[in-house]
């Protein structure tokens, strides 16, 4: 049975490349024939979107939960829910601007010739959307997307199938295969995905996967946005308020179970305060959680290779002779049937630990200690720049000093995520966290081809700079070369 499985993989692979292909081919075709859609054809689409969500909520929150096993339904209205509807809001207020074409300079030299940047949709955009949210990190490039114009095809995850069966269902029944489809399907059909000749592909996963679709969307020369991750540092000042920057860091870190990509990774802190930031740290975790096991707010580790991968980092450290604390406040069994994890913290962890080499997407939160701002700015930049840096401190030239001397994706100061949920902010990482950025207007040019268009005036002085050359070129050439 193997053996015919693996005989007949070719051909299936090859009808689902052809399948995928006229799928593209039937968008690209339809973009040519009707062209860049007006402004209210776009609004129509994302008011369309928008309703839609608003009827399936408690529907979705069913799908992504039976996936992971548990997830908070409250999670899933804060963090898929929530950002799609405030992106559709802020894009279809902002369109008419984002549109207008915008009028610059052509300089003295040129005068009286005009010229302006039109924003226009590229054409097909491709999307690869993970497991961690399934349905925020589909629909906040989709809405990017065909706010600026284009046509969709949507990727998503084969972790979470419920979700991605829903996404496929919900996004038929709002807009016709050659605007917007869904291709579902394991790894062979991403890879199959992401070879196609897109007019730009966005990616959001793991770095590893990252590097793939670069290299497959490379064959078509087609431009990328990779949305990656890595390890988000929490530093902590001398001066932090550390009741409040405990609470946020515990919400931060347990939001989805450490499953998401600008989670709080590991925390500097001054030696000094240590061991007071554990104390809180375990009393937060005991306010917000005080159950575990059946409490329908603690969400599952998605599946059971992520479950023995985070529990085998904290196996390690344990063996590695870590000071290793599980914060199980009501000191239940947690079968691993459950897939959930314990919120645990791991004190002074090597530098060679996997939990200190690894992104962790788990519960699990690593603690070092520093003597001087200078040693923990050093530190993370000893490292691969990551996609969110946090901050906790009261004095403002020390949070300058920090900001100037580190480079991240984005940043939150004495708060954790809330950077994310700013549209006016763009989102993206820098590095091995990610290529490009998006939400808002950053989103839009994402997605759009910003064409330069020069016009010139009926009475210039360009027939001067042709051939025969004279007298008359000879005082342009020099006023043009002036220093």
């Amino acid at each position: 049975m193997t053996g015919t499985a693996m005989a007949d993989a070719p051909p299936k692979t090859t009808d689902m490349s052809a399948g995928m292909r006229a799928t593209m081919e039937a968008q690209r075709n339809a973009f040519l024939r009707a062209g860049a859609p007006s402004l209210e054809e776009r609004r129509a689409d994302l008011a369309r979107l928008g309703d839609a969500v608003k009827q399936h909520v408690d529907r979705l929150a069913d799908a992504i939960s039976a996936d992971f096993g548990n997830r908070s339904r409250y999670e899933t209205r804060l963090a898929e829910i929530f950002p799609v509807l405030a992106a559709i809001r802020h894009a279809s207020a902002h369109l008419p601007g984002w549109m207008r074409p915008k009028r610059v300079s052509v300089g003295l030299e040129l005068m009286p010739a005009s010229a302006r940047i039109l924003y226009q949709p590229v054409g097909v955009v491709g999307i690869i959307s993970p497991w961690n949210y399934p349905f925020q990190l589909a629909i906040m490039p989709l809405v990017a997307a065909l706010a600026a114009g284009n046509r969709v095809m949507l990727k998503p995850s084969e972790l979470t199938p419920r979700a991605s069966e829903f996404l496929a269902e919900f996004l038929a029944g709002l807009f016709p295969p050659d605007r917007v489809a869904t291709v579902v399907g394991g790894p062979e059909v991403g890879q199959a995905f992401a070879r196609l000749p897109f007019d730009h592909l966005f990616y959001t996963g793991s770095t590893a996967v990252g590097r793939l679709v670069m290299l497959a969307a490379a064959d078509n020369l087609t431009p990328v946005t990779l949305e990656l991750g890595g390890k988000s540092p929490c530093i902590l000042g001398d001066d932090a308020m550390l009741p409040t920057a405990v609470h946020s860091i515990v919400y931060g870190k347990l939001l989805n179970a450490g499953q998401t990509c600008i989670a709080p990774d590991y925390v500097l802190i001054p030696e000094s305060r240590r061991e007071d930031f554990i104390r809180l740290t375990t009393e937060a975790v005991q306010k917000f959680y005080p159950t575990l096991e059946a409490n329908p707010d603690y969400t599952s580790i998605v599946n059971e290779r992520h479950y023995r991968r985070v529990a085998q980092y904290v196996d390690e450290a344990k063996v590695r002779g870590a000071r290793v604390i599980e914060v199980n406040p009501a000191h239940e069994p947690l079968p691993a049937a459950t897939r959930k994890l314990p919120p645990t913290l791991v004190i002074e962890p090597a530098d060679d630990l996997s939990v200190m080499r690894e992104e962790i997407f788990g519960p699990v939160l690593p603690i070092k200690t520093y003597h001087g701002i200078d040693e923990a700015i050093d530190y993370v930049n000893r490292r691969p720049r990551p996609l969110a840096l946090y901050y906790f401190g009261a004095d403002a030239s020390r949070r300058d000093e920090v900001l100037r001397r580190t480079i991240s994706g984005g940043v939150s100061v004495n708060e954790t995520l809330f950077h994310i949920v700013v549209e006016d902010l763009p989102f993206g990482g820098v590095g091995a966290s990610g290529i490009g950025a998006y939400h808002g207007e950053f989103g839009f040019q994402t997605f759009s081809h910003r064409r330069g268009v020069f016009l010139q005036s009926r009475i210039n002085g360009a027939r001067f700079l042709r051939p025969p050359f004279g007298r008359i070129a000879d005082l342009m050439i020099k006023f043009l070369g002036r220093g």
